[in-house]
């Protein structure tokens, strides 16, 4: 996904996998969850399921929905409005990748983004680390990626909701339906909820990184 210059480029939102696959049911089952409206049961491992594809299906699933998310306000997170990639006052970004950029480099806010979701994307289509064959291994670091993951993505809805949110109100995405996949989305506040208790549930951020959320009011 490129914002840059103010042009945006969607990526192909990440399927969950095709009708009948494990994941499939997994998604379906986690959709048919969350429109119960008990968000903390939403997030917990169906019984007899496996953690990875748990995990693998859930973080997916929240990739597409901030992607849709943040790329209803490219027009407002430029380089000249948000020279830097922060959250609130107190808290910047600087990325990192350990390829292009070996040293955590500080860089706007849609630059940032742009790495992180195409860094994300670029993990998501690889077999090898999302493997989307029935029965196929998931990496024995699987958990470590996933909460890298996770993390930056944390950082994007921590931006939306310090620096856009009147933004995304105005445009009425705060209640807006429609969706990825054909699936319908929630609005942001509900998807930043249901994420936050999806990290907390699986521990994949450590406190520190969830500090933002002291100064964001939640409805």
């Amino acid at each position: 996904m490129s914002f840059l210059g103010g042009k945006a480029r969607a990526f192909k939102p990440r399927r969950t996998g095709d009708s009948g696959t494990r994941a499939y049911q997994l998604k379906k089952y986690a959709e048919a969850t969350l429109g119960s409206g008990n968000l903390r049961l939403a997030v917990v491992l169906p019984e007899g399921e496996d953690l990875n594809e748990w995990l693998a299906v859930n973080t997916v699933d929240f990739f597409n929905q901030l992607n849709m998310l943040y790329g209803c306000i490219t027009e407002f997170c430029t380089p000249q409005e948000c020279p830097v990639m922060s959250a609130g006052s107190r808290f910047e970004y600087h990325w990192q990748d350990g390829v292009r950029f070996r040293k955590p480099t500080k860089m706007s806010a849609p630059e940032y983004v742009d790495h992180l979701m195409t860094w994300v994307q670029g993990m998501l289509d690889d077999e090898g680390i999302f493997p989307s064959q029935i029965g196929a291994p998931f990496p024995k670091d699987f958990l470590s990626t996933v909460k890298s993951i996770n993390r930056r993505l944390f950082r994007v809805y921590a931006h939306l909701y310090n620096h856009h949110f009147a933004q995304l109100c105005a445009l009425s995405i705060e209640g807006m339906s429609g969706g990825v996949d054909g699936a319908n989305s929630t609005h942001l506040n509900t998807s930043f909820h249901h994420f936050v208790l999806f990290l907390d549930e699986f521990k994949l951020v450590d406190k520190k990184e969830l500090a933002p959320l002291d100064e964001l009011e939640l409805a």
